[in-house]
């Protein structure tokens, strides 16, 4: 029965070994293990923060994409629209100077109407003043009825043939 012999030593060293075990456990593994489960849901908490920061992020990248896409649209249509009121701002002044050309042209053929009459106005005044300043010599000179008769009819006939050719 020697086999069955136990040496308190060796009953000791297994007692001691399960007590420190078991110290160990308690004082050692357990605080580290709870050290590490707490890292593991902060490391879980940021990667859920993580994803949902970045599920936010997409959501304000398709907002900010759908808000430029807009913008791009409205800067599009301002400038179609300053194109379209530049053209007829164009346009309208392109009919004002024609109209005001218009308006020169009149004024100077009018002018030109007045400067003419005015014009023929004094030189059928310089006509009947020479044809007096002649009459008068031709009536100094030789006072006979028949040819006062004849020097008023030539006058009337250069007269009228002048009148014609200025008013044609």
């Amino acid at each position: 029965m020697q086999l069955l012999r136990l040496d308190w030593n060796i009953l000791f060293t297994i007692l001691n070994l399960i007590i420190l075990y078991l110290a160990m456990r308690h004082f050692l593994i357990g605080p580290v293990m709870g050290i590490i489960e707490k890292r593991r849901a902060l490391i879980d908490g940021q990667l859920k923060d993580a994803r949902d920061q970045k599920e936010e992020a997409k959501k304000l990248l398709a907002q900010y994409e759908e808000v430029q896409k807009g913008a791009d649209e409205e800067a599009a249509q301002i400038i179609e629209r300053a194109k379209c009121d530049a053209g007829k701002a164009y346009e309208m002044q392109i009919a004002e100077g024609r109209e005001q050309a218009k308006r020169l042209v009149a004024d100077g053929q009018k002018t030109v109407e007045l400067e003419r009459a005015k014009m023929v106005q004094e030189l059928e005044a310089q006509i009947a003043e020479l044809a007096l300043c002649a009459a008068a010599k031709i009536l100094a000179e030789n006072h006979s009825k028949e040819t006062d008769r004849m020097l008023y009819e030539r006058f009337l006939t250069k007269a009228g043939e002048r009148h014609d050719a200025d008013g044609a």
